[in-house]
């Protein structure tokens, strides 16, 4: 029976105090992020001689936010099932020495660095997007996704919004595979045996399981497609918000605070502005980690965050 003063009892409570101080500064440091970005936001929402001016801000940030959001559900509609399906393959259906190849793969994509992914969109998938924009103009303006004048150099709201899919696809794909390997064998075995396809054994045994798990990765990736800066300052040409995914225009917060922040004074209005947008994009994220953290919560009886 150990003691209180047993070497092993010391080390379980100083492992604990360090597991502590870990997590009360993350809280702290979110703390002091939300408090800075707040302190020196105040003036782009009021001004001595103007008063409060919230609805200029909102005039202001509504058309980032919009920007900001479609160009993450772009990639989201993109990567997700395409990651889904790679994760698939490589737990359940490609040879071991062919899954781990594919894995290493999937993990490296993740290590290039978001600079390098706004290069090549820039100059190598904007230009050779731009017969399909075409295309789809033609054949398809009627959308109004696929309306007004095509551009010219491939540097659009849907370009960024592929380029941002291929970067949270590692993400995606490497949380759902951890999760589909969690599955138990006796479910997956126990719906082979019942004559179930493989495929059937994976939508009523692996899809069930890992429900929780592929949320929490998407999630993930929603909040890498919100907050990337360097990519789609250079893939994107910025412009007026337009309902048009083809058409040069539209902007997203994180390449508007890139752009403008080096200009901007120390100290100034144009500052404040934004530090003030990004406490959007602060909340906007922390929105979006809360709802996943609700969504995981419900179905985590049985599932893969259990």
């Amino acid at each position: 029976m150990r003691t209180s003063d047993s070497p092993g009892v010391f080390g379980d409570r100083v492992f604990s105090t360090l597991a502590l101080l870990a997590g009360v500064t993350i809280l702290v440091t979110l703390a002091f992020v939300a408090l800075f970005l707040t302190a020196n936001s105040t003036g782009a929402i009021h001004r001595e001689e103007e008063g409060w001016i919230v609805g200029q801000f909102v005039e202001y940030a509504y058309p980032l936010v919009v920007g900001t959001l479609i160009a993450a559900l772009i990639a989201l509609v993109l990567a997700t099932p395409v990651a889904v399906g790679v994760a698939l393959y490589i737990s359940h259906f490609a040879p071991p020495r062919l899954s781990k190849s594919i894995g290493y793969v999937i993990d490296l994509l993740a290590a290039i660095p978001s600079v390098v992914y706004g290069a090549w969109g820039m100059s190598f998938l904007g230009p050779a997007l731009v017969p399909v924009y075409a295309w789809l103009h033609q054949y398809l303006s009627f959308i109004p996704l696929f309306s007004g004048s095509p551009s010219q150099t491939g540097r659009t709201i849907l370009t960024a919004g592929v380029v941002l899919a291929v970067m949270v696809l590692p993400i995606i794909t490497s949380v759902c595979r951890e999760i589909f390997i969690q599955t138990p064998k006796l479910h997956e075995e126990a719906a082979l045996a019942l004559g179930a396809t493989r495929w059937e054994m994976i939508r009523m045994a692996v899809f069930p399981f890992a429900r929780a798990g592929i949320i929490s990765g998407v999630m993930l990736g929603l909040g890498r497609a919100l907050g990337e800066t360097m990519a789609v300052t250079l893939v994107l040409s910025p412009g007026l918000l337009t309902a048009s995914l083809i058409s040069a225009g539209n902007s997203t917060i994180p390449a508007e605070i890139a752009l403008g922040f080096p200009e901007a004074p120390p100290g100034s209005e144009r500052q404040a502005q934004l530090i003030a947008i990004g406490l959007v994009l602060f909340i906007i994220t922390l929105i979006v980690n809360m709802t996943a953290r609700w969504i995981v919560s419900r179905h985590k009886e049985f599932s893969g965050a259990n």
